[in-house]
């Protein structure tokens, strides 16, 4: 039986998918795991939850997508960099304002612009993280905006892929034909519809709020990783108050060995 979960054959259609705490902070309901109730099912976002992408990855991304802009519209740089910055405010992704306004072949640019040489040397993750994650009892995801083939190397090279029973990546995130990732809430209920997820027993994992608001109105239980967001400070959650925790925001966490201690209540 084909494993890769990005074929046809796999999902019957456009899907990507792929097989306490010294020093960590938790607040929001908390209660002691019952061995009776089902594990949760987790759903944890990628990049700057799993790993400091704001370190080893985002700055080549910007720079590589404002290279692609600059071949394929034949823009100056920094006219491309700033259309990039944009697309990105305006629709979430700048890939969305690519396609929509000029046409680009999303599979095109997110092959294009992932590739990363040497990528693998640079991606770190705390040792105890890592141990924490394989013993956390439960099915666990990646739900991520990358490209299916930028999140299997990530997931590789932090020693993670027999960690995770999927990763559902943004070519898995088409609606009616549309390209909807994260915070998109009609994906979000297709997504768990199509691999038969619950969403009461669902919790999602995330750096990015908007990300949380619109699962946590899908009736997802919600867990802030705040643990690398000082590193991007022109993200989207800059500025955001990181001793606070928003009425959709279940736990907040800075180390994913911390949801051993987090149970959190359903809706």
């Amino acid at each position: 039986m084909c494993r890769c979960f990005s074929c046809v054959q796999c999902t019957g259609g456009w899907i990507a998918f792929y097989q306490a705490a010294a020093n960590t902070h938790y607040t929001g309901p908390v209660k002691q795991h019952h061995s009776k109730q089902q594990p949760p099912i987790w759903l944890f976002d990628l990049d700057n939850t799993l790993h400091d992408a704001s370190s080893a990855v985002f700055s080549r991304l910007s720079g590589a997508m404002t290279d692609y802009i600059v071949q394929h519209l034949g823009l100056p740089r920094q006219e491309a960099n700033d259309l990039r910055v944009h697309y990105w405010r305006r629709y979430g992704a700048t890939l969305l304002g690519l396609e929509k306004h000029h046409g680009i072949r999303a599979a095109h640019f997110l092959a294009q612009t992932h590739q990363l040489p040497g990528l693998e040397a640079h991606l770190r993750m705390p040792a105890c993280d890592r141990a924490a994650l394989k013993r956390l009892p439960g099915r666990k995801f990646i739900l991520t905006n990358a490209p299916a083939d930028y999140a299997k190397r990530v997931v590789t090279a932090l020693d993670l892929a027999s960690c995770f029973e999927g990763i559902i990546s943004i070519e898995g995130m088409r609606v009616f034909g549309d390209l909807r990732p994260k915070p998109d809430a009609r994906m979000l209920r297709v997504v768990l519809a199509r691999h038969r997820l619950p969403a009461h027993r669902c919790v999602l994992i995330e750096d990015t709020l908007a990300n949380l608001k619109t699962a946590r109105a899908a009736h997802l239980r919600t867990v802030w990783m705040q643990s690398y967001l000082k590193h991007n400070p022109h993200g989207p959650e800059a500025g955001a108050h990181l001793h606070s925790r928003p009425a959709w925001v279940c736990a907040r966490i800075r180390r994913l060995r911390a949801l051993h201690a987090v149970f959190i209540p359903g809706p």
